[in-house]
C-alpha cells in the first residue's frame, strides 16, 4: 500500500510542496530514501525507524521505500521527519484514519517520537498560505510570535501521538503561550537629544529614514559618524506584522540570534568581514548581513577599508532588494531591502581638508583610499553628507529635539507613502514609474532639474533619487504634489563642486556630489 502525505521544502526563504510517497513491502527490514536527499535527509530513516519503535510500531520483515518529489528538487534538512513518520504509518496500516489532502506536515523527530522545531518554520509556514494548505501540523516552540494566518489552521503537536490523535478526531489542549515581552516595547538607547549639533545630518537622517533612502557621511575621526548612524535606529517605526514574520524566518535560517521582534534589525559588520558573511553563502546557502537587515538598516563603518570586491557584491542588493547566491547544486535568492549607511574617512589618516589636523596622506594615497568606493557604489547613495566636529563652545544645549519627536514625523510620512502606493513600500524603492506617475513634476520643474543637472553632470539615476528625496521632503510636510522647495532642499544633498581629484566632498558646502 501506498501513502502521499505533503510537507514542505525550503529553497532560500521561498518555499515549495514536497509530496512525500511511501511504500511498504514485505522483506528484509530497510529504509530507503530517493528524491535528491542531503546528509540530513537520509539521516531521516534512523530517526524515523526509532521513533516509531519508541511507540511501539515496529518495522520488522518491512522494507521501506520515499521517494520526496519533485526529483529534481535538492532537499535539505530534517523539516520532512514527521511527514515521513505519518507516511510510513499510513502506508504500514497502523494508521486507519485518511490523511487530508489540504494538511502539510513539518518538523523533525526525536528518538522517542518528540517532535522537535527547525530551521526555517516561519518561512515554512508562509509558505504553506502560498501553497492553499487548509491545515500544517508542526512542533510548538515557545520562541516563535503567536501567528495568525486566515484560511490557515496551525496545529501545534508535541508527539507524533498528538497528529494521531487530531486525525482520528480528538481535540488538543492549546500550549501555553509566554506573555509578550517587556522588551518589544520601542526602547532607545541612544537619542538625537543626545547628540549636540549637526542639524543638517539630522535632517538627511529624519529623510532617510521617511522615504528609506541610502545615506553616506564622511568626515574626520570623532566627528560623530558612527554616533548619528547609531542613533538612527531611535527613529524608525516598528516592524508590522509581515516584516516581523520575514524578520524571524531570515534569522532563523541563518542561526543568528535576535533581541526584539518588533524593531528594526541593525546590522554592524566589521570593514575586515568577508564578503561571503556580508551577502551570504556557503555549501547549504544562509543569509549574509544583506539580509539579516532586510526592513532594517546595514551601516558599514570605515567603508574606504572593505574590500573592493565586497563593496562591488552590494550592488546587487543595493539595487534589486534581493540577493541571489549561486552553488552548484542550488541558487537561492533572500530578501535584502535595507536602508543602507555608511561612513568614511575623506583619507587613510582622517585629516585631510582638516584646518586643526596636519594630514600625513599623499594624493596617491587618497586616490587609492576613494577608489576602494567605486562610481557604481556611490552613485547608489541618495544623501552624501560631509561632517565636521561641531564646536560646544556658546552652544545652546537645551530644545534639542528628541527621537521620539522625530519618529512620529517619519511614521505620518511612511503612512503617506503607504496610502498613495496601496501597500506598505516607500519613495525610496517604489518604481520610479509609478511614483513619477502619482506625483509627476510640473513642466517648469523639469525645465529646472535638467538645466541643472546639466550644469554639474548629473548621472540619470542622480535625478531619479533627487524626485524621490523630494517626494519624501513633500510627504514629511504632508504636501500632495513634490513642491519647488522640496526639490531645491534635494538638491542640496547631491550639488557639490569637483574642485578636487581626491576629494568626494566639497569643503564650503558641507555635502558631496558624484
Amino acid at each position: 500500500m501506498s501513502a502521499k502525505v505533503t510537507s514542505i521544502g525550503l529553497k532560500g526563504l521561498e518555499g515549495y510542496a514536497v509530496q512525500v510517497e511511501v511504500q511498504v513491502v514485505e522483506g528484509m527490514e530497510s529504509i530507503v530514501v530517493v528524491g535528491l536527499p542531503d546528509a540530513s535527509v537520509k539521516e531521516s530513516k534512523e530517526r524515523v525507524s526509532a521513533a516509531l519503535r519508541s511507540l511501539g510500531f515496529s518495522l520488522v520483515d518491512m522494507k521501506v521505500i520515499i521517494n520526496l518529489s519533485p526529483a529534481e528538487q535538492k532537499k535539505n534538512g530534517p523539516l520532512f521527519d514527521l511527514a515521513i513518520a505519518i507516511g510510513v504509518l499510513k502506508s504500514a496500516d497502523f494508521l486507519k484514519d485518511d490523511v487530508p489532502k489540504n494538511a502539510g506536515f513539518i518538523g523533525a523527530l526525536s528518538l522517542d517520537g518528540t517532535v522537535l522545531p527547525v530551521e526555517g518554520m516561519i518561512a515554512a509556514i508562509l509558505a504553506a498560505k502560498k501553497l492553499k494548505l487548509r491545515t500544517l501540523f508542526l512542533p510548538f516552540d515557545p520562541s516563535i510570535p503567536s501567528i495568525d494566518i486566515p484560511g490557515l489552521e496551525l496545529v501545534y503537536i508535541e508527539t507524533i501521538r498528538d497528529v494521531l490523535d487530531v486525525l482520528s478526531g480528538q481535540q488538543l489542549l492549546p500550549f501555553p503561550r509566554i506573555e509578550e515581552r517587556r522588551e518589544e516595547q520601542q526602547t532607545i538607547d541612544r537619542d538625537f537629544n543626545q547628540i549636540i549639533g549637526h542639524e543638517f545630518a539630522k535632517r538627511a537622517m529624519e529623510i532617510a529614514a521617511s522615504g528609506e533612502h541610502f545615506l553616506l557621511m564622511d568626515g574626520p575621526p570623532g566627528c560623530g559618524k558612527s554616533l548619528l548612524a547609531e542613533t538612527f535606529r531611535s527613529i524608525l517605526p516598528p516592524l508590522s506584522k509581515e516584516a516581523q514574520l520575514e524578520k524571524i524566518s531570515l534569522y532563523q535560517l541563518a542561526g543568528a540570534p535576535y533581541t526584539s521582534i518588533t524593531l528594526p534589525p541593525y546590522r554592524h559588520p566589521h570593514h575586515s568581514a568577508s564578503a561571503v558573511s556580508i551577502i551570504g553563502g556557503g555549501t547549504n546557502p544562509k543569509p549574509g548581513e544583506v539580509s539579516l537587515a532586510h526592513r532594517g538598516v546595514l551601516f558599514l563603518d570605515e567603508l574606504g577599508e572593505f574590500s573592493k570586491k565586497t563593496l562591488d557584491m552590494l550592488r546587487q542588493p543595493l539595487e534589486n532588494e534581493t540577493v541571489t547566491i549561486s552553488r552548484a547544486h542550488s541558487t537561492v535568492t533572500y530578501p535584502a531591502k535595507f536602508i543602507f549607511i555608511a561612513a568614511m574617512n575623506p583619507c587613510p589618516c582622517g585629516y585631510y581638508g582638516s584646518k586643526d589636523q596636519y594630514c600625513t596622506c599623499s594624493e596617491k594615497q587618497i586616490k587609492a583610499y576613494k577608489s576602494r568606493v567605486s562610481g557604481p557604489i556611490l552613485d547608489r547613495m541618495d544623501l552624501l553628507l560631509s561632517l565636521k566636529a561641531v564646536n560646544l563652545k556658546n552652544h545652546d544645549f537645551a530644545g534639542i529635539e528628541s527621537s521620539r519627536e522625530i519618529m512620529k514625523r517619519v511614521r505620518q510620512a511612511r503612512e503617506r507613502q503607504h496610502y498613495r502606493y496601496g501597500r506598505e513600500i516607500c519613495n525610496g524603492s517604489v518604481p520610479f514609474e509609478e511614483l513619477i506617475k502619482k506625483s509627476p513634476l510640473t513642466p517648469e520643474q523639469q525645465k529646472d532639474l535638467q538645466q541643472l543637472s546639466i550644469h554639474y553632470g548629473l548621472s540619470n539615476r542622480v535625478q531619479i533619487k533627487i524626485i524621490r528625496l523630494a517626494r519624501t521632503i513633500s510627504d514629511l510636510v504632508g504636501e500632495e504634489t513634490i513642491t519647488d522647495g522640496a526639490i531645491t532642499e534635494a538638491l542640496t544633498f547631491r550639488k557639490l563642486s569637483r574642485t578636487s581629484t581626491v576629494s568626494l566632498t566639497g569643503e564650503d558646502s558641507g555635502m558631496m556630489y558624484n
